[in-house]
């Protein structure tokens, strides 16, 4: 049956959750060749202010619009800062240069912050400043529970994911298993 010519295929994985390995020795000597661009602007100056800016920035947006309401302007502006937060540091995986031979290409920009340490001050702060913004914007909305219940969703699809437990674990509904990708390439 097997002639040789045909590549045999892995089974594929029944399961929605994905542990990603951890990098090979080639992987981890180009990652400490040379700096990473696109994970180390979090720490430098003036990168934690932009994401009060942001949110003062999308909550006047939405207060400015005709007939949105102050409790609705906060779960928006709540939801909007949450679904942004979670694109950038958790569902985008790799990097836009092309300068490391694809050393952190399986790693999102959570796991490439500060070498992939935990609890460091930036992962600390950016841990900080969705669960604030859920409490403020929960207080404004006089804790209504339609508003609670979207606001904690929000809350909960972004915090989960920084913690130590999820790192490097991938949750993906559309995009099917990672090594499939690869075995359909050859």
């Amino acid at each position: 049956m097997n002639d040789g010519s045909k590549k045999s295929r892995r089974r594929r994985s029944s399961s929605l959750l994905y542990q990603e390995p951890l990098e090979s020795m080639e992987h981890l000597s180009d990652q400490s060749a040379i700096p990473n661009l696109n994970a180390n602007w979090v720490n430098a100056k003036g990168a934690w202010v932009i994401h009060i800016v942001l949110i003062v920035a999308l909550k006047i947006f939405f207060s400015i619009i005709p007939g949105i309401q102050r409790d609705t302007s906060w779960t928006l502006t709540n939801i909007v800062y949450m679904f942004g937060s979670y694109l950038m540091f958790h569902w985008v995986q790799g990097i836009p240069f092309e300068f490391n031979a694809g050393a952190y290409d399986n790693l999102n920009m959570w796991e490439q912050m500060d070498n992939g340490e935990q609890f460091t001050p930036t992962k600390k702060f950016l841990l900080t400043v969705p669960i604030c913004l859920f409490l403020v914007s929960t207080h404004y909305t006089h804790y209504d529970l339609t508003y609670f219940t979207l606001n904690v969703l929000a809350l909960l699809g972004v915090i989960i994911p920084k913690l130590p437990w999820s790192h490097r674990l991938r949750v993906r509904f559309l995009s099917g298993h990672p090594d499939d990708r690869y075995l359909d390439e050859q």
